[in-house]
């Protein structure tokens, strides 16, 4: 898994508008330029809030990108929980060592 790569491409989604915009005109090419697996992949392609939190994306930044899908607060929590009950805890990062998200 390559958590650091996930985070560094959501993270210059959320913050480049060059970026966003070079994802929203070729999302395949830009997927490309980062070392990511297919899981990852998919995860970001959907967007799959819970997978991507449980494969370890620091909340912090998975906010910003459930926004950035203009995904509601309350969808966004919810995805979190869905992603573990669907995928099962957190599996890298920090969320991992403190519970993987067991409530």
């Amino acid at each position: 898994m390559s958590l650091y790569y996930v985070q560094k491409l959501i993270y210059e989604l959320n913050r480049d508008p060059l970026t966003r915009q070079r994802f929203d005109d070729d999302k395949e090419s830009v997927l490309a330029e980062y070392d990511l697996s297919e899981e990852e992949l998919t995860a970001i392609r959907q967007p799959d809030i819970g997978l991507l939190y449980v494969l370890g994306v620091n909340g912090q930044i998975l906010m910003h990108y459930a926004a950035l899908w203009k995904m509601p607060w309350d969808d966004y929590i919810q995805a979190m929980k869905d992603g573990l009950e669907e995928h099962g805890p957190v599996r890298a990062g920090l969320y991992a060592r403190t519970g993987g998200g067991a409530v």
